[in-house]
């Protein structure tokens, strides 16, 4: 039997198959939309927490199984970076949730401090509120907070001197965990607020 013969309908069948399948999703799928922020999954981030929120009751990171969480590491000192990633932030979430309002009570927004020292509990908790009746503040001791940015992956140092206090150096990732505590991405806070309303509305099934 001639092989070669043989072959080359094979490989024209298939190339027509290849083709016909192409056309097929490209006329019958729409791509998927991508998300704007950095894709997280599978990554090492995240972790068990136990802190305090503004009442000064002891909140751990299990509290929140079954939820999608989102996750920024600041201070209620910080000048101009955290109000700024964390307006965006809950700019964002606040579009989403008027789009979306049931997928978004599956999400509960969190600030973790990484300034112990100067924010208070009542501290943290007005500050959050300031932003949104939704998002939780979080503080604790040095040895928590160390903890929670070591879990999170996140960079938290004491900066500069300044007058009247001082500043910290730190990320500015506003992570987005899933109801497993599975990092998702990190949201498009660089970008603006509809960009986080779009990317919650891929992400937050």
């Amino acid at each position: 039997m001639n092989r070669q013969a043989m072959t080359k309908p094979l490989s024209f069948a298939l190339l027509a198959l290849a083709a016909c399948l192409s056309a097929c999703s490209d006329q019958g799928l729409a791509p998927a939309p991508a998300i704007q922020g950095v894709d997280l999954a599978g990554t090492p981030i995240g972790g068990p927490f136990t802190l305090v929120d503004k009442d000064g009751k002891t909140v751990k990171w299990s509290d929140f199984s079954g939820k999608y969480r989102t996750v920024y590491f600041g201070y209620t000192f910080c000048p101009d970076a955290c109000p700024t990633d964390v307006g965006v932030l809950m700019q964002g979430f606040a579009r989403f949730e008027k789009a979306h309002p049931d997928r978004a009570a599956k999400v509960q927004p969190l600030f973790v401090s990484i300034d112990p020292a100067r924010d208070t509990p009542a501290r943290v908790g007005e500050f959050a509120a300031a932003f949104s009746p939704r998002l939780t503040g979080l503080t604790g001791s040095q040895a928590q907070i160390d903890e929670a940015v070591r879990n999170f992956k996140a960079l938290a140092t004491r900066g500069k001197d300044v007058p009247g206090g001082y500043l910290m150096d730190h990320s500015r990732a506003a992570y987005l965990f899933d109801p497993q505590g599975q990092p998702i991405e990190s949201l498009p806070v660089d970008k603006n607020a509809e960009a986080v309303a779009a990317d919650l509305a891929i992400s937050v099934k």
